[in-house]
């Protein structure tokens, strides 16, 4: 179903997304996350701090956004699941790096985030079905132009660790496609400070979080997404490998969630503000009528990340 749709016309090849090089974890074969649950009558939410509009802190330094929404919404199915109402849900901020290791460690049960599902994720981690797709565009000052691979020549870029994109742009750089500084930043809200401070001309990220920093920065007037869309960043709900029950239990949710139209006054609700407006593209609506799993896929040359 993902497609090259991003640059009609330009000969792009399609790869399967790769690892970002997570440390060898390993979790047990068959985890069993809910009856953990019913002993503890607990459930542990992993959430980030500033991936607007999925996952952050509001004002009050609680975590909301669109993830988090749908992580509650099959939160309160397990509730009625489990006949447990008085279910207690903990927080645990997790960065891009933090993540993966985090879960396997069982320090989270749910990753509520931005999360891509990758094939190389997928031997250490499952995915829910998918709940966004993204694509990868870079984000630079008014003016500037990225419309093909040389156009990064000369430029800095900074990246978020523990991210797609930044692997990504490694290869780039090693390959000698793009004759560019590739700097990176802890996550992403450093990685954006140095774009406006003026120490990166260019910011790789998945372009809904791009929007979702530059709106809350009121920064859309001064920068914009660069026009070359480098791959299609489909995001799930990640858990632990093997977790059949757990993993079973959320898709229920979101199934019936897409079924009964609800996901519409959901995403309403994120994307389409006075602040914010991302209209809903056609991969992501696909995922609403036809709940899948597929993987990422970069569109660069075949570069595998």
């Amino acid at each position: 179903m993902i497609t090259a749709i991003f640059r009609a016309g330009r000969p792009l090849a399609l790869a399967a997304l790769g690892a970002i090089g997570w440390m060898s974890l390993s979790a047990p074969a068959q985890a069993d996350t809910l009856s953990r649950i019913r002993e503890t009558r607990s459930i542990n939410l992993g959430v980030r701090d500033t991936a607007r509009p999925f996952s952050f802190l509001n004002e009050a330094k609680q975590p909301v956004g669109y993830s988090v929404d749908l992580c509650l919404a099959a939160v309160d199915d397990l509730k009625k699941e489990l006949k447990l109402p008085d279910l207690k849900v903990n927080y645990v901020v997790v960065s891009g790096a933090e993540r993966i290791p985090k879960l396997l460690k069982g320090e989270i049960d749910l990753e509520c985030g931005s999360t891509t599902n990758t094939r190389a994720r997928q031997e250490q981690v499952d995915f829910s079905y998918t709940i966004f797709v993204a694509g990868m565009r870079v984000l630079v000052p008014r003016g500037t132009r990225v419309e093909s691979i040389k156009d990064l020549d000369g430029l800095t870029v900074a990246v978020s660790k523990g991210t797609t994109s930044e692997k990504l742009f490694n290869q780039l750089l090693a390959s000698g496609e793009a004759k560019m500084q590739v700097v990176p930043y802890a996550n992403n809200v450093e990685a954006f400070k140095a774009l406006r401070d003026g120490k990166a001309r260019a910011f790789p990220q998945d372009d809904a979080l791009l929007q979702g920093l530059a709106s809350k920065e009121k920064a859309l007037d001064a920068l914009n997404l660069g026009g070359m869309a480098f791959s299609v960043e489909p995001y799930g709900i990640m858990m632990r490998k093997g977790d059949a029950k757990l993993q079973e239990a959320v898709d229920r949710s979101l199934s019936r969630i897409y079924t009964s139209g609800e996901i519409h006054n959901l995403y309403k609700k994120w994307f389409q503000t006075d602040a914010l407006s991302i209209p809903m593209s056609r991969l992501t609506r696909d995922s609403f009528v036809r709940p899948n799993k597929e993987a990422g896929v970069a569109m660069l040359l075949g570069y595998s990340i």
